[in-house]
């Protein structure tokens, strides 16, 4: 839209009830003293709450896109049901999203087949790390089948038709997916989300570009942070987009050693950036540790998800000065699968929240959407009650207020050590909630946002009634 001067009135700002004014996409005026201008756009906040725009420190947005386009496994808890909304989808080639196997068991190339004779199938697991296709979706897709571990194989050497972390290798080979970016960029609003990190590793410069047209377009109205691409130089200078640390993934299924592991944080670092590594297993975490140690650590480094982190290595991780970016949301909507799925031995230590802030280790929430829940309100509670979606409360000890998990939201992409706030002079990334902030923290719910503006791109944008 084009500059407005947007007025909020009667809003609460850090406790005291005030006015904010708001010109071409900065904070102008604070005050009682704000007065009426011609032309402005005045909304009376009825003493609801007024915070900066919400960040989302770890999320994937192309992908989060791509699931609208895609049948939703999170939708049915039948395999007769899956089945049935494959072979309705038209088309040669068929998407699937958010599988667990809890609903059918393993998947690989053979059961695809029986799913869908003949047709081209890709299911992406509901972690994301790995895809598994059908027999034709092999043969169009097997020039760009490498040999390495992350394709795997039977003991002929036939391809099973899972592919692990495979998704830029594949991209090629693949027809183009709709992606409806206002919608994605809508939605995210309606949360009071006004930035976002995207954590997708190695994005390519066509998916870069993606974002930063709709970025400009306004489609997605939000600061994008990026932490996949090789450089800063791969983001198109003045649209919108920043470049922090550097993506690194862990593998699981395909550990590095610590050597190797070492030598590639040292050269991210050697190039000015800090690295936020990828580590999801016990066994990754305590190589991703020793070789930050080796390598030495740098302001800026973070750990994505740290999803075990085992009695003892909270020392490690505050010496070593790492942000951990946790998913708390995934305590309530996958927790009832790591109660089956988990090693024992691992339960006790998933998404440790409260145990690693106490030990003075920074920690941050974000979502991972589409494999976690985006709603950063439904992330508050989850962190608060650590329940499951069957009711279970799965780590009581590691629980933290929502007050807590807020803060995450508040701080700076580029400085996860420094909280934003609205001041005068810094840009209108604004989040006007229906209720006051102890209300909203009491019960949270994106039902409480009722405006959200940003200034990405080249003015504010308001979204929201």
């Amino acid at each position: 839209m084009a500059a407005v001067t947007l007025v909020l009135r009667d809003v609460e700002l850090e406790g005291t009830r005030t006015a904010v004014e708001v010109h071409d996409g900065t904070v102008v005026r604070i005050g009682d003293d704000v007065v009426h201008r011609a032309g402005a756009l005045e909304i009376d906040g009825h003493g609801g709450a007024l915070l900066p725009g919400l960040h989302d420190h770890h999320l994937h947005l192309l992908s989060m896109a791509a699931r609208t386009a895609s049948v939703d496994c999170t939708t049915t808890t039948r395999e007769a049901d899956l089945v049935r909304a494959v072979r309705a989808v038209p088309g040669p080639w068929v998407r699937v999203t958010g599988y667990e196997e809890s609903l059918a068991g393993p998947l690989d190339r053979h059961v695809l087949d029986r799913w869908a004779p003949g047709r081209a199938v890709r299911v992406q697991h509901g972690s994301g790390a790995l895809w598994m296709l059908s027999t034709t979706a092999l043969a169009q897709v097997q020039h760009v089948l490498d040999d390495s571990a992350d394709v795997e194989r039977d003991a002929d050497g036939t391809p099973t038709g899972r592919l692990w972390r495979y998704d830029a290798r594949l991209a090629p080979a693949l027809p183009p997916v709709p992606l409806d970016l206002g919608a994605l960029g809508a939605d995210l609003a309606r949360h009071g989300l006004t930035g976002a990190t995207d954590a997708t590793p190695d994005i390519d410069p066509s998916g870069v570009r993606l974002l930063a047209d709709a970025v400009d377009r306004g489609d997605l109205p939000l600061r994008v942070h990026l932490l996949g691409p090789s450089s800063a130089a791969a983001v198109p200078a003045g649209r919108g987009m920043t470049v922090g640390a550097r993506k690194i993934v862990v593998e699981d299924h395909s550990l590095p050693d610590v050597g190797r592991l070492t030598a590639v944080i040292a050269g991210v670092h050697a190039t000015g950036r800090s690295v936020a590594v990828h580590t999801v297993s016990a066994e990754s975490l305590v190589i991703t540790v020793e070789a930050l140690r080796r390598a030495g650590s740098r302001r800026g480094d973070r750990l994505e998800h740290a999803a075990v982190v085992l009695p003892g290595l909270e020392t490690d991780l505050r010496a070593l000065g790492v942000v951990v970016v946790t998913q708390p949301g995934f305590v309530h909507a996958h927790g009832d699968r790591y109660r089956r799925d988990v090693a024992p031995t691992d339960l006790p230590w998933l998404y440790r929240y409260a145990t690693l802030r106490d030990h003075h280790v920074a920690v941050v929430a974000s979502s991972d959407a589409p494999f976690g829940p985006v709603d950063p309100w439904q992330v508050m509670r989850a962190a608060s009650t650590r329940r499951t979606r069957g009711g279970t409360v799965l780590g009581p000890g590691e629980a933290v207020p929502t007050a807590e998990v807020l803060d995450s939201y508040l701080r700076d992409p580029a400085d996860l050590s420094r909280r934003r706030r609205v001041a005068v002079g810094g840009p209108a990334d604004l989040c006007l909630l229906r209720v006051p902030l102890a209300t909203a923290l009491a019960e949270p719910s994106a039902e409480h946002v009722r405006l959200t503006v940003t200034a990405a791109g080249s003015t504010e944008r308001v979204v929201g009634s």
